[in-house]
Protein backbone atom coordinates (compact mmCIF):
# COMPACT_ATOMS: atom_id res chain seq x y z
CA UNK A 1 0.00 0.00 0.00
CA UNK A 2 2.78 2.48 0.83
CA UNK A 3 4.43 1.78 -2.53
CA UNK A 4 1.14 2.41 -4.34
CA UNK A 5 0.50 5.63 -2.46
CA UNK A 6 4.05 6.83 -3.06
CA UNK A 7 3.68 6.17 -6.78
CA UNK A 8 0.47 8.24 -6.85
CA UNK A 9 2.31 11.05 -5.06
CA UNK A 10 5.16 10.84 -7.58
CA UNK A 11 2.66 10.94 -10.44
CA UNK A 12 0.98 14.04 -8.99
CA UNK A 13 4.42 15.62 -8.71
CA UNK A 14 5.25 14.80 -12.35
CA UNK A 15 1.84 15.87 -13.68
CA UNK A 16 0.54 18.54 -11.30
CA UNK A 17 -2.98 19.90 -11.56
CA UNK A 18 -4.62 22.65 -9.56
CA UNK A 19 -7.13 20.12 -8.22
CA UNK A 20 -4.38 17.98 -6.67
CA UNK A 21 -3.82 18.53 -2.95
CA UNK A 22 -0.53 16.64 -3.28
CA UNK A 23 0.74 18.92 -6.06
CA UNK A 24 -0.30 22.00 -4.08
CA UNK A 25 1.73 20.76 -1.11
CA UNK A 26 4.81 20.01 -3.20
CA UNK A 27 4.72 23.18 -5.30
CA UNK A 28 3.44 25.62 -2.67
CA UNK A 29 5.29 28.92 -2.30
CA UNK A 30 6.35 27.88 1.21
CA UNK A 31 8.10 24.83 -0.20
CA UNK A 32 9.19 22.17 2.25
CA UNK A 33 8.13 24.38 5.18
CA UNK A 34 4.48 24.00 4.19
CA UNK A 35 4.82 20.22 4.15
CA UNK A 36 6.59 20.27 7.51
CA UNK A 37 3.83 22.39 9.02
CA UNK A 38 1.23 19.85 7.86
CA UNK A 39 3.33 17.03 9.31
CA UNK A 40 3.53 18.89 12.62
CA UNK A 41 -0.22 19.42 12.62
CA UNK A 42 -0.94 15.77 11.86
CA UNK A 43 1.58 14.55 14.45
CA UNK A 44 0.00 16.76 17.12
CA UNK A 45 -3.46 15.43 16.24
CA UNK A 46 -2.09 11.88 16.46
CA UNK A 47 -0.52 12.54 19.87
CA UNK A 48 -3.80 13.90 21.21
CA UNK A 49 -5.76 10.94 19.86
CA UNK A 50 -3.29 8.52 21.48
CA UNK A 51 -3.38 10.44 24.77
CA UNK A 52 -7.17 10.22 24.81
CA UNK A 53 -7.25 6.57 23.66
CA UNK A 54 -9.44 7.25 20.61
CA UNK A 55 -8.63 4.28 18.38
CA UNK A 56 -10.47 5.41 15.24
CA UNK A 57 -8.82 8.82 15.40
CA UNK A 58 -5.42 7.19 15.99
CA UNK A 59 -5.90 5.19 12.80
CA UNK A 60 -7.07 8.26 10.85
CA UNK A 61 -4.30 10.54 12.08
CA UNK A 62 -1.61 7.89 11.55
CA UNK A 63 -2.73 7.57 7.94
CA UNK A 64 -2.65 11.36 7.55
CA UNK A 65 0.86 11.57 9.02
CA UNK A 66 2.14 8.71 6.86
CA UNK A 67 0.76 10.40 3.74
CA UNK A 68 2.47 13.69 4.60
CA UNK A 69 5.75 11.89 5.33
CA UNK A 70 5.56 10.32 1.87
CA UNK A 71 4.89 13.75 0.32
CA UNK A 72 7.95 15.11 2.14
CA UNK A 73 10.13 12.26 0.88
CA UNK A 74 8.91 12.84 -2.68
CA UNK A 75 9.55 16.58 -2.46
CA UNK A 76 13.10 15.85 -1.24
CA UNK A 77 13.70 13.30 -4.04
CA UNK A 78 14.10 10.46 -1.55
CA UNK A 79 12.84 7.15 -2.85
CA UNK A 80 10.81 4.88 -0.61
CA UNK A 81 13.28 2.10 -1.41
CA UNK A 82 16.00 4.13 0.35
CA UNK A 83 13.91 4.04 3.53
CA UNK A 84 13.33 0.30 3.12
CA UNK A 85 17.08 -0.21 2.67
CA UNK A 86 17.77 1.63 5.92
CA UNK A 87 15.18 -0.43 7.77
CA UNK A 88 16.70 -3.64 6.38
CA UNK A 89 20.15 -2.48 7.45
CA UNK A 90 18.89 -1.87 10.99
CA UNK A 91 17.28 -5.28 11.16
CA UNK A 92 20.61 -7.08 10.75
Amino acid sequence: MLDELFEVIEERKRYPSENSYTARLIYHDRGINGILEKMGEEFTELLLAVKDGRKNEIIHETADLMYHILVMLSALEIRLEEIYDELRRRRR
